[in-house]
This record gives C-alpha cells, structure tokens and sequence, in this order.
C-alpha cells in the first residue's frame, strides 16, 4: 500500500480495511487478518496496526474475540456506507461544485462521464 502524506498512516490503514469491507472482501461476523499479519502485509509497524485496530474498535467497525482475533461487527458495512456518504456531501461536493463553477463544467459533462465510467 502507498501512504500518502495527508493522513496519519494508521487512519489510512483504518480506511483501507473499511473499504474492504464495503467491497465485502469481509462480511458480517468475519475473521479480518490479524494485527500482526495486516502490518506485515502493509509494511508497517505492528503498534501502527494496533492503532488503526483500535481507531476502528471504537468506530464499532470490528470487535475483538479474546484468543480468537478481531471480526467485522454485524451492520458494519451500512455504518461505514452511512459515515462515508454524509463525509463526501459535507467536505467534498462542495469542494467538486466549486471546482465544476471555475472550470465551467456542466452536469450533462459530468453525466456523460458517468455514463462511460
């Protein structure tokens, strides 16, 4: 994974596992790697992984089986789908409609580039 420089590492790897489980690479009740296997698969530090674990603990995203690891908590992808909607409305329509106005951009533009994506 390439980390960028915006977000702390921990956020982002915090994202990505939200991401995989709104494409239900992990579903409800799921087994998610390990804290130790995801930083070996990303690269970092395990203590980075325990705080992206943590971060996303308290988000009520995973829960921890004691012994048995960490699993996606039932209704997690709904609550991920509803944090991430209202999060692009707030912070990066406004931003995208700014950028349309000064660019002279149409919504029939934007249409018919959704129509070929």
């Amino acid at each position: 994974m390439n980390f960028t420089n915006d977000k702390p590492i921990y956020i982002q790897m915090a994202d990505r596992l939200m991401d995989e489980i709104l494409a239900d690479k992990y579903k409800d009740d799921d087994r998610i790697p390990s804290v130790r296997e995801y930083a070996v698969l990303l690269e970092v530090n395990t203590n980075t992984a325990v705080k992206a674990y943590d971060e996303l603990s308290r988000a009520n995203v995973i829960y921890n089986k004691r012994g048995l690891g960490y699993f996606v908590t039932p209704g997690a992808k709904k609550q991920v789908l509803k944090e991430r909607k209202k999060e692009f409305m707030k912070e990066r329509l406004p931003e995208l409609f700014r950028q349309m106005r000064l660019l002279d951009i149409d919504i029939k533009d934007v249409d018919e580039a959704w129509a070929k994506a």
